[in-house]
């Protein structure tokens, strides 16, 4: 990835969670490649000419008892001060009249990449982006139903949400000054509004940025590596939170909550592989979850694990 961004070639790139594995094409590989990407800046694909109805989508979550036993672990090492923000994330059966390529198509997200017949997502969340020698970051902590009467301001000033959104701008900022200067933040707890089939959603941001430290200029790749796995997906501190969610999650997230990014020659954007399928064994799987502190409520982290299981279309 240094190479190419020193050289000023366009490259596709894909990271998993534990950066274990990576893919990497250049626009021409990309042709037959199976991978399909539309990003705000990018995409290589043409519309079909028919576009297929979701008129099929259920969910089969496991039982609030299975997701409280992880959720228990974690509450214990929150409690033990092992940990701030532990992002818990579970894994649910789904059924769909749609294929993978078919949701990729209806959806409507920021970023949306099909993968082969692996692996679809739509997610609404930048993860960092680099342009003109300053870097970027949006971390997105926080959603609410948005049928709620009040529920922006609701959302806003809820004291865990609070919390939890205040532990993620924290941990991404000391995350940039690894990689650049003059961190700052420049907007903080925007709500955007997420529309979907299921329900609609809103969601709390913040904005962050820096000036590349020289050493990081032309280095894709090294400001990636420096800056995964991502925070806003993780938790802090990250190394022993890293050890608390393979401890309580017993499913390996492979790429669901890496990063994937373009970088056009110049800039790179990049988002966090969030609201995610994925094909296993013929079935398919939403991977969701949500950030978890001693504030967190059972009964609320299981609901808000289920309502992040959605295909947002209009």
């Amino acid at each position: 990835m240094d190479a190419l961004s020193r050289e000023k070639i366009p490259f596709f790139f894909m990271i998993d969670f534990l950066s274990e594995n990576i893919v990497l094409s250049t626009v021409e590989e990309l042709s037959n490649s199976g991978i399909h990407i539309n990003f705000p800046h990018f995409k290589n694909y043409e519309l079909p000419d028919i576009s297929p109805e979701l008129t099929e989508f259920t969910a089969f979550p496991e039982s609030q008892e299975s997701y409280k036993k992880g959720f228990d672990h974690v509450q214990r090492n929150l409690k033990l001060g092992n940990s701030y923000l532990t992002n818990y994330t579970r894994k649910t059966e789904i059924k769909t009249n749609l294929t993978l390529k078919d949701i990729f198509f209806v959806s409507k997200a920021k970023y949306k990449v099909l993968y082969q017949d692996q692996l679809v997502f739509f997610s609404p969340e930048t993860f960092v982006e680099v342009r003109e020698g300053k870097i970027f970051t949006h971390p997105m902590k926080g959603t609410i139903d948005a049928e709620i009467e009040n529920a922006a301001e609701i959302l806003k000033n809820d004291v865990k949400e609070k919390a939890e959104h205040y532990t993620v701008v924290d941990l991404l900022r000391n995350d940039l000054s690894m990689v650049a200067d003059e961190v700052k933040v420049e907007e903080f707890q925007r709500i955007d509004f997420i529309r979907t089939k299921q329900k609609n959603l809103y969601a709390m941001s913040s904005e962050i940025s820096g000036i590349l430290k020289p050493e990081f200029l032309g280095k894709t790749g090294s400001v990636m590596k420096s800056l995964l796995p991502a925070g806003s997906v993780l938790g802090a501190p990250k190394p022993k939170t890293l050890e608390i969610v393979l401890e309580s999650e017993g499913y390996k997230r492979g790429w669901y909550t890496g990063v994937c990014g373009w970088f056009d020659g110049e800039n790179m954007d990049s988002c966090v592989m969030i609201r995610f399928i994925e094909k296993e064994n013929g079935i398919l799987y939403f991977k969701s979850g949500g950030g978890i502190t001693h504030l967190s409520n059972l009964e609320d982290e299981y609901q808000e694990m289920k309502n992040k299981i959605y295909v947002p279309v209009h």
